[in-house]
């Protein structure tokens, strides 16, 4: 560990960078085989575009070929990656942090300087002996002002995208990817349970979603418990806060006859899961009924949709059909499923392995995707609110699995707490 000269005696003499192997290295998410794999994978992009080394900076990129998350607060991260090696550029206020949860080398940057964060860039190739060319960079999250100042760093080299062809490359999911994925999937349906047996007349939203997320939080650390515990979520909604997919927690209270919208979100080392489900605090008027089984005739429709050979687009346009048919097509609010992996509410998406109308991607074996039919009555009308139900399935060689256990459907999700 890097310790302070003695002799400094200004803030203009400290480091501009440092190395702080602080500890020993933690044991990651998964094996050193499985990096080399992915970071293989980005090497090929490398080779294909002709570039010098890649400088990955979205918590997706950085995530996966490095298994370090990073909390931004205003600061700048990056992964550099070489046709021989990567390394990690972090914030000196993580410490050892970054070092002792990655994959790789890193490199610690200081604020005694403006700029540093660049000055730490330029470094990791200087090290490694790389004159930059053509550089790789992520356009899909990187700020025009961040891409800039990286341009001004390596003056006369190229920046070359490679969000895309990364993005295509995390859409297959290893046989231990699929594993963490499947623990997800276990652990939302534990949170789903909580949450079910808390439901009754007067809770408000946000004390059900506690009871959810802390169920889900204790079964991660013990299923996971070398791992940070961090971003797990619940969404609870009842009455109209369910007419959005992403309306979060208020301090309504439960009413009878409120429909209701449970969402868990558990997070496993950055690999985000979810169940969803449409409930109902005591019976649903007649109206409320039809159009809950509507939603459920698409959802199990879909899940039969989704197999190896299948075209994303092709889905969507076949249960369009079925809400054309009951006149709700105008009542859908996005698209039917998409991929899951690393990802989050604040990062990631692999936008193009989703099951809507623009997107022509076919389905293959370690693809990883979800089944989400929503459809919103507005206020007012017979039947108001938002009906949504939500499951994982893993594409196979000739078949696909639903790893979601949790029950769907007014025989299972009316409460008459």
């Amino acid at each position: 560990m890097t310790t302070v000269d003695e002799r400094i005696t200004s803030v203009s003499e400290l480091e501009r960078l440092k190395v702080l192997h602080n500890g020993s290295k933690q044991p990651l998410t998964f094996s050193d085989s499985e990096f080399e794999r992915r970071l293989s994978g980005l090497r090929r992009i490398m080779a294909a575009k002709d570039l010098d080394a890649v400088v990955l900076t979205s918590y997706h990129g950085i995530k996966y070929y490095s298994d370090f998350l990073y909390t931004t607060f205003g600061r700048n991260y990056a992964l550099v990656v070489t046709a021989e090696d990567s390394v990690s550029v972090t914030a000196n206020i993580d410490a050892g942090m970054p070092w002792r949860t990655s994959y790789g080398a890193n490199i610690v940057y200081t604020d005694w300087k403006r700029d540093n964060f660049y000055f730490g860039l330029q470094e990791a190739l200087r090290e490694r002996g790389v004159k930059a060319r053509r550089l790789g960079v992520e356009d899909d999250f990187l700020p025009l002002l961040t891409r800039q100042k990286i341009q001004g760093a390596f003056e006369g080299a190229e920046l070359v995208d490679v969000s895309q062809d990364a993005m295509r490359q995390r859409m297959f999911k290893s046989a231990e990817e699929i594993e963490v994925i499947k623990h997800g999937a276990r652990i939302g349906d534990l949170g789903g349970e909580a949450i079910k047996a808390a439901i009754r007349e007067g809770i408000s939203e946000y004390e059900v979603a506690l009871i959810g997320t802390e169920a889900m939080v204790h079964e991660i650390a013990a299923t996971f418990p070398d791992q940070e515990v961090r971003d797990t979520w619940v969404w609870f909604q009842s009455g109209i806060n369910t007419d959005g997919a992403h309306n979060w927690a208020t301090t309504r209270k439960l009413q009878r006859g409120d429909i209701l919208s449970l969402n868990c979100f558990p997070m496993t080392s950055g690999y985000y899961t979810a169940l969803e489900r449409t409930m109902f605090l005591g019976q649903p008027d007649q109206r409320s009924l039809e159009l809950w089984n509507i939603n459920v005739e698409v959802h199990n429709r879909g899940q039969e949709l989704i197999k190896p050979g299948a075209v994303c687009k092709d889905i969507a346009a076949e249960l369009n059909e079925i809400y054309v048919s009951h006149g709700l097509l105008p009542n859908r609010t996005f698209g039917y499923g998409h991929s899951f992996g690393v990802l989050s509410h604040y990062y990631g998406r692999e936008a193009g392995l989703e099951l809507r109308e623009d997107i022509d991607t076919v389905l293959e074996p370690g693809m990883v995707v979800s089944m989400e039919p929503m459809i919103t009555v507005a206020d007012g009308q017979p039947g108001a609110g938002g009906y949504r139900e939500h499951d994982i399935l893993v594409v196979g060689e000739e078949d696909v699995e639903n790893i979601t256990k949790f029950g769907y459907g007014p025989e299972h999700n009316i409460i008459e707490a």
